[in-house]
């Protein structure tokens, strides 16, 4: 499911403010207080190639856990579960 390279201390969300699954994703990260990196894909145009590398599709949002997992476009059950089970909740 996820790719296992740890270069992200914290969780780290590639999104746009024009997608509607990002701002989901964002919602629930902002109300469970998560300590996250927002990467706005549309203001850093090296972005979008990131979160494609670590990837492999152009979808966004892309997730990525301290602990090196990765989700594109999660639903907000299985990002909370992955959250949970990482120990980030």
């Amino acid at each position: 499911m996820g790719n296992e390279t740890n270069e992200f201390d914290r969780v780290t969300m590639f999104g746009a403010d024009w997608c509607r699954d990002c701002r989901r994703s964002k919602a629930l990260l902002d109300s469970l207080g998560v300590d996250y990196e927002y990467v706005d894909v549309e203001a850093d145009l090296s972005a979008a190639d990131r979160a494609e590398a670590i990837s492999g599709r152009k979808n966004i949002p892309v997730v990525v856990l301290p602990n090196g997992k990765h989700f594109v476009e999660p639903s907000d059950a299985e990002l909370r579960g992955e959250l949970e089970a990482a120990g980030v909740l």
